[in-house]
């Protein structure tokens, strides 16, 4: 993969949108992160300070605003999914121009509709990454886990600006690869991500916790997410999904964990009420998730 020079907005600088801009704007990419006044003149003045075992430490200097001003090659969407209709603002269609490529890193299945209503079909490319990355105070990003892994897909945007893409986060150290379907690449996450959030959240512990305490539950729902997946069109293999919580660094918490903690809205909605309008729709039974989803909103007051 080539390594083109590209200019790339990323439209939310926390966990995720912060150690990309960073990585990419380290790698020689022209990069602008999209926030509110605050953090945006925090960034501006003083870049992204990344802590990383796997990365390295470094601080990258990045521009900064409150809205998209002006054509850019790519936008990464990483903001939280309670926050993306107000996020919304600040990427205008008419800035982002018709060759733009909106690459949305969203939790759950239900985005890219939204954002093809408002940028069109053949902008839009979803996209889903496996990291633990944390924003512990604007602009300062720590990075924990050993690897940060991304998969592109290309169903309605051009394959050839994908690739570039790809291209882009592989040379600044992020494993990319591009994926034929949408759906599978989607599901893949969610069949990962659903049972880790959902479990974490409920129980109040990290996943090491999840695996070894509550693991029947964990296990039963990890079925049922792959079984939603698959009469999705998705090739979701639970074992696959087990193997990779064994895997985990035992003290290792969902971002809705982190959310519950701190008091901040949960994504409750994209990530389990997603997937229980998915199972209504193909008709799976999923007692499990609806139980956990239920007493959640309870929970929250949802």
């Amino acid at each position: 993969m080539t390594n083109d020079a590209l200019t790339v907005a990323v439209l939310g600088p926390g966990g995720v949108g912060g150690l990309l801009a960073a990585l990419l704007s380290r790698a020689g990419h022209r990069v602008v992160c999209l926030a509110g006044d605050e953090t945006a003149g925090r960034l501006a003045a003083d870049g992204i300070e990344v802590r990383s075992g796997h990365f390295g430490d470094f601080t990258a200097r990045v521009g900064a605003d409150t809205e998209l001003r002006e054509p850019v090659d790519v936008c990464v969407i990483a903001v939280k999914a309670t926050a993306l209709d107000a996020a919304l603002e600040r990427l205008p269609a008419k800035a982002l121009g018709e060759e733009g490529l909106v690459v949305p890193f969203l939790n759950g299945v239900e985005h890219p509709a939204l954002l093809r209503e408002r940028y069109g079909s053949g902008q839009v490319a979803p996209a889903v990454i496996r990291v633990e990355s944390t924003r512990i105070a604007p602009g300062v990003i720590e990075h924990g886990s050993p690897f940060a892994e991304v998969d592109l897909t290309a169903e309605t945007a051009p394959r050839a600006r994908v690739d570039a893409f790809a291209g882009a986060l592989e040379w600044a150290g992020v494993r990319a690869r591009v994926e034929e379907g949408e759906s599978a690449a989607l599901w893949a996450k969610m069949s990962f991500l659903a049972p880790f959030a959902l479990l974490t959240t409920r129980y109040g512990v990290p996943v090491g916790d999840v695996r070894t305490l509550h693991r029947e539950e964990l296990a039963a729902l990890v079925e049922e997410t792959a079984a939603v997946g698959r009469a999705c069109g998705a090739a979701t293999d639970p074992a696959t999904a087990l193997a990779r919580y064994d895997a985990f660094p035992a003290a290792t918490k969902s971002s809705m964990q982190r959310d519950a903690e701190a008091g901040r809205p949960l994504e409750l909605d994209a990530i389990g009420g997603a997937l229980l309008r998915a199972a209504e729709r193909t008709g799976v039974p999923v007692p499990v998730a609806s139980e956990l989803v239920g007493r959640l909103r309870a929970i929250a007051g949802a």
